[in-house]
C-alpha cells in the first residue's frame, strides 16, 4: 500500500511552478535549515506580502504595524537567539477584491521589504508589533528572495502593543523535532512554550496568548437565585469531567469555587486566546446566522407567549407554519427594550438590522419536505438509528432479556417479540447478529425522579429492541419504558409493541416519541457535546502548551483544532449554562450537565477510534484479511461503511506523516515535547481519568499513529456525522422532540380519554411548547450551517502549509484516497439494495461525503463535505 502511494505521489507530483517557488527538498525534512536567502559578499532584498482582515468601515494598521525577521542560522551572541533584521513597516496597503468575497470583512494586502546581510541565512521566525489603536486579524505572510520563499500561516488577532507589552512571534512552515531545532531557533522555541503556559494566576484578557486548565466552574449563576446554582464539574469523584481553558475570572460571592459569569444571558465575549478566536468574517457570519434564526423562529413565539396565546401546537400545519411564515412584522417595543438590556450593544444592533432587512428564508427540514408524516413510520424510525443524526448508540443485543447495571432485568418477554422475528427464535436471532437495542435506560434511571419533578416534563428510561430483516432494514419489535419504583432497585416498566391501527397504534406512536426524546438528550449531551467538543478541548490546550508550533505533530493537528476553544466558550455562555438553551429545550433541564458528567465516567479514549467502537457495539468483527483487521457484519450501515473508508484513508495519511518524522520507536521516546504533551493530557486535561489502565503509554510510533488518527477522526468525520444532520432531522419536532410533556396514558385515565378522542391532538400536546420548540429549531439551524472560512477534510488553508515536497505529495495521496472514498459512497448511494442510505424524503446519506470543494444548498446549509475541525 505504501509503495503504491509513493508511486502515485511521484507520478502526480506537484506543479512545476509550485516546486520552483517553494524550492522544496525531496528527502531530508531538515534540509530547509541550510537554505540561505543571501549571496556571498552581497546584501539581498527580501520582499514580503502580508494578508490582513478587518471589519468593513475599519482602517488597516498600515504604518502603525511593523515586523522583524529572526535568522534561522546566525545567532546573536547577546540574546542567544537568531539574529534580527531591521524592522520593516507595512506599506502599499490595498484591498484584495478576489479574497474579499463577503460583506462581513475586507481583506487587505500589504508589502514589506528587508535588506539582509550576506550571512543572515533564511528567516526562522517573524515578530509582529501593532502600534495601531485597534486589533487586526493576521491571516498569513510570505517572504521571497532569490527564488526562495518562506510562508507563515498565522490566523491570529494582533492586539495593540500598549495592551500586550510584547511582540507576537510566528514560525514559518518548516517542521523540526526538538532535537533537530536549529541552534538559532532553540531559545525562541523554549520562550514560546513558556510564554504560552503563563503562570496560572490572574484573569485572562482577550489579548493574552496564554493557555491553562480549569474546571467547569462557570455554568451556574447562584447570585441570580439558588435555582441557578450548578455544581462544579471536574476535579471530584462526584462530578468528573474534562478540563476547559482557564479564564481566571473572579470567584462568585455566593460560591467561591465558581467563577463570576459575564453580564447578560447571551454574552459572547468570553475571553479566549487570539489564536483561537473566530476571524472577523467568521464572527460576523456566525452572529448573522444566529440572529436571523432567532428573529424568524424565536421572537414571534416570545411575543405569542407574552400575549398568552396558545402555548402548544394544535395541528401539524401549525408546525409547518414555523418555517414558511412571514416574520416581517413590527416587533413589540417591550421585547426590544428587554433585548437591549440583556444583549451586548453590537448584538442588539445586529438584531435591529436583521429586523429591517428582507426576511431570511428557511426551508422545511428534509425529513418533512416531501411528506410531513413520512418520519412517523417504523421503517424510518429504525433507519435513523443507522443513518440519522445519532447513529453511534445502537448496539447488538447480547443477552435476553436485557439487564440493567443495577441488576434489574428488563420486563420484555419472549412472547413480546418472538412472533416478529421472521420465524427465528430469540437465540437464533442473536447468534446471527440480527437483534439490536437502543438503550437509554441505565444512565437515565438514577436521574428520573428529579427530572419528573418539574412541571410539564415526563421522561422514561427506555430500551428499544429491533430486528434486522433480510434486506438489512431495522424493524422495531418492542419498546420498554421504565420509571423508578417506590423501593430501591425497583422499577415500574411498561412494554409496548408495534401496531398499525386503533388505540394500540396511537400508544406505539407515543412510545416512539419518548424514545426519540431520550435519544435527543443523549445526542446533545453525550454524542455531540461531551464526546467531541468537551473531550477534545484538553488536547487542544496541551498541544498549544507542550508542542511548539515548529513540531510536526502540532503542524498536523493545527487545522483540526481550528476554532474549537472559541466554539466551546460560546457553548458554555449560551447553551450549557444555568438557564441556557439546552436546559430550556431538553427534558433533563437543570441537571443536564450533571448527566453529562455521569456519562463521562464511561468515556475511554481508546474506544473513540471507529474500529474499536464498531466492534464494541457489535457491528463489526475482527478479520485479519480486511483493512484495519475489521469487517462490518452488514454493509448497509451508512455511518459504519462510510466511516470506515474515511478512517482507513485518514490513518494511511497519518502513518506516512508520522513515519516520515520518526524513524523508529526510539526516536519517538527521545521526543521530550511529545512525552510532556501526552502526560499533560492524561494527568491534567483528563485528570479525573488518569488512573485508568487503558491509556496508551506513548512509547511506540504505532501508539502515536492510533492517537492522532483517533483525534482527527473525532474532530472531523465523527463530529460531522452527529452534527451536520441536525437541522434535517431534529429541525422537525415530531421526528425528534427534545422533551415530552405527557406520559403514555393508561386505560381509565383522563389522558387516555383524550387520546381516544383525538390521537393526533394528544401527540402534539405531548411535544414541547411553541417557544421551546422554536428555540430548538433555531439552535439546530445555526449548528448545521458551514461558514465561509472553514476547511474540509483533505483541504489545507494554503498550498504552502508545510515546506516539504514529500509531505505535500503524501497529502495529495490523501486527497486521492478521499476522492476514491467519495466515488465508493456514490456507488453505494445508487445501489437500490442499500435501503438505509435513502430516507423517506428520498435524500441520500451524505454526512460523511468527503467533498473537498464545499457544496451549499440554497438555504446555506452544508449538504456534503466533512469539516476539518469542531468549529461550529
Amino acid at each position: 500500500m505504501k509503495e503504491k502511494r509513493e508511486q502515485r505521489g511521484t507520478r502526480r507530483g506537484l506543479c512545476s511552478s509550485l516546486v520552483s517557488c517553494l524550492n522544496l527538498c525531496q528527502g531530508d525534512v531538515t534540509a530547509a535549515k541550510v537554505r540561505s536567502f543571501g549571496i556571498p559578499g552581497k546584501n539581498v532584498i527580501i520582499y514580503g506580502e502580508i494578508i490582513i482582515q478587518v471589519g468593513h468601515g475599519e482602517s488597516g494598521p498600515g504604518k502603525a504595524a511593523s515586523v522583524w525577521l529572526y535568522s534561522d542560522s546566525n545567532i546573536d551572541p547577546g540574546s542567544g537567539k537568531g539574529k534580527l533584521t531591521q524592522k520593516a513597516i507595512l506599506q502599499k496597503g490595498s484591498i484584495d477584491k478576489e479574497m474579499d468575497s463577503s460583506s462581513c470583512a475586507k481583506v487587505l494586502r500589504y508589502e514589506v521589504e528587508f535588506n539582509i546581510e550576506p550571512d543572515f541565512g533564511a528567516p526562522g521566525a517573524v515578530a509582529v508589533k501593532n502600534e495601531h489603536k485597534h486589533e487586526f486579524f493576521l491571516q498569513n505572510m510570505s517572504l521571497q528572495g532569490d527564488n526562495n520563499i518562506v510562508h507563515f500561516e498565522c490566523n491570529s488577532w494582533i492586539y495593540p502593543f500598549h495592551l500586550t507589552k510584547q511582540d507576537r512571534v510566528f514560525f514559518p512552515n518548516t517542521c523540526y523535532l526538538p532535537s533537530q531545532t536549529p541552534p538559532a531557533l532553540m531559545e525562541l522555541r523554549k520562550d514560546e512554550l513558556v510564554r504560552l503556559r503563563g503562570n496560572g494566576t490572574g484573569e485572562r484578557r482577550k489579548w493574552e496568548q496564554i493557555y491553562d486548565y480549569d474546571y467547569y466552574n462557570d455554568l451556574g449563576v447562584p447570585e441570580r437565585s439558588l435555582e441557578y446554582g450548578r455544581p462544579v464539574l471536574g476535579g471530584t469523584q462526584s462530578f468528573p469531567y474534562p478540563r476547559r481553558l482557564r479564564t481566571g475570572r473572579p470567584s462568585n460571592n455566593y460560591d467561591t469555587r465558581s467563577e463570576r459569569r459575564l453580564h447578560g444571558w447571551f454574552n459572547t465575549d468570553i475571553c479566549v486566546p487570539p489564536d483561537e478566536r473566530f476571524s472577523q468574517q467568521k464572527l460576523s457570519e456566525f452572529t448573522t446566522n444566529a440572529v436571523r434564526a432567532a428573529v424568524h423562529f424565536v421572537m414571534p413565539e416570545a411575543r405569542a407567549a407574552f400575549n398568552q396565546e396558545t402555548s402548544h401546537f394544535e395541528s401539524f400545519d401549525q408546525i409547518h407554519q414555523l418555517f414558511v411564515r412571514n416574520t416581517n412584522q413590527p416587533v413589540d417595543e417591550w421585547l426590544l427594550k428587554r433585548l437591549k438590556h440583556e444583549l451586548p450593544d453590537d448584538l442588539f444592533k445586529k438584531i435591529k438590522q436583521v429586523i429591517k432587512e428582507k426576511p431570511a428564508k428557511f426551508q422545511l427540514p428534509r425529513i418533512a419536505a416531501g411528506n410531513q408524516f413520512a418520519c412517523m413510520g417504523d421503517d424510518e424510525f429504525g433507519r435513523q438509528m443507522l443513518a440519522g443524526t445519532n447513529p453511534t448508540v445502537i448496539s447488538s443485543l447480547q443477552n435476553f432479556p436485557p439487564e440493567g447495571s443495577n441488576g434489574v432485568k428488563s420486563s420484555i418477554k419472549q412472547s413480546d417479540i418472538e412472533h416478529n422475528l421472521d420465524g427465528l427464535t430469540i437465540t437464533e436471532a442473536m447468534n446471527q447478529w440480527r437483534l439490536f437495542k437502543l438503550d437509554h435506560h441505565d444512565y437515565l434511571m438514577p436521574f428520573l425522579t428529579r427530572i419528573n419533578r418539574d412541571e410539564g416534563v415526563c421522561a422514561y428510561a427506555s430500551r428499544t429492541l429491533l430486528f434486522l430483516r433480510d434486506d438489512c432494514t431495522l424493524k422495531p419489535v418492542a419498546i420498554e419504558l421504565s420509571l423508578p419504583g417506590s423501593l430501591s432497585r425497583e422499577e415500574v416498566s411498561r412494554v409496548l409493541r408495534p401496531a398499525h391501527e386503533g388505540t394500540e397504534a396511537a400508544l406505539w406512536q407515543l412510545a416512539k416519541a419518548h424514545v426519540a426524546a431520550a435519544d435527543s438528550v443523549y445526542h446533545h449531551l453525550a454524542s455531540h457535546w461531551l464526546n467531541t467538543h468537551a473531550v477534545v478541548e484538553p488536547f487542544v490546550i496541551a498541544t498549544r502548551r507542550k508542542l511548539s508550533a515548529m513540531h510536526p505533530i502540532h503542524r498536523l493537528l493545527e487545522p483540526h483544532f481550528k476554532d474549537t476553544i472559541q466554539v466551546n466558550a460560546l457553548a458554555r455562555s449560551v447553551l450549557l449554562n444555568a438557564g441556557g438553551i439546552l436546559e430550556k429545550i431538553l427534558f433533563t433541564g437543570d441537571i443536564s450537565m450533571e448527566l453529562s458528567s455521569s456519562l463521562y465516567r464511561s468515556w475511554r479514549f481508546d474506544e473513540q477510534s471507529l474500529p474499536a467502537d464498531l466492534i464494541k457495539r457489535g457491528f463489526a468483527r475482527y478479520n485479519p484479511n480486511q483493512p484495519e483487521n475489521i469487517e462490518l457484519l452488514f454493509q448497509d450501515y451508512p455511518y459504519g461503511a462510510d466511516g470506515l473508508d474515511i478512517w482507513i484513508a485518514t490513518k494511511n495519511w497519518v502513518i506516512e506523516y508520522c513515519s516520515y518524522f520518526y524513524e523508529d520507536d526510539a526516536s519517538l521516546r527521545s521526543d521530550n515535547e511529545i512525552a510532556e504533551w501526552w502526560s499533560e493530557i492524561r494527568y491534567v486535561g483528563h485528570g479525573d481519568k488518569s488512573n485508568e489502565t487503558w491509556w496508551y503509554e506513548m512509547k511506540t510510533v504505532s501508539e502515536l499513529i492510533e492517537t492522532i488518527t483517533t483525534l482527527i477522526w473525532t474532530v472531523s468525520a465523527h463530529h460531522a456525522a452527529i452534527s451536520l444532520g441536525q437541522y434535517d432531522y431534529a429541525g422537525y419536532p415530531p421526528n425528534r422532540p427534545s422533551a415530552c410533556r405527557k406520559p403514555i396514558p393508561y386505560e381509565g385515565t383522563m389522558e387516555f380519554a383524550e387520546l381516544l378522542i383525538d390521537p393526533d391532538k394528544y401527540f402534539l400536546s405531548m411535544l414541547p411548547e411553541k417557544f421551546e420548540t422554536a428555540l430548538g429549531i433555531a439552535v439546530v439551524d445555526v449548528l448545521s450551517r458551514r461558514l465561509s472560512d472553514e476547511m474540509s477534510l483533505g483541504q489545507q488553508p494554503s498550498l504552502k502549509w508545510i515546506a516539504d515536497g514529500r509531505i505535500l505529495r503524501m497529502f495529495r495521496s490523501f486527497e486521492d484516497d478521499l476522492e476514491e472514498v467519495k466515488q465508493r459512497i456514490q456507488v453505494r448511494n445508487r445501489d437500490p439494495k442499500l435501503k438505509n442510505r435513502r430516507g423517506k424524503d428520498d435524500s441520500l446519506y451524505e454526512l460523511l461525503y468527503p467533498e473537498t470543494s464545499v457544496v451549499r444548498s440554497s438555504d446555506g446549509i452544508l449538504r456534503s463535505g466533512i469539516p476539518n475541525s469542531i468549529s461550529i
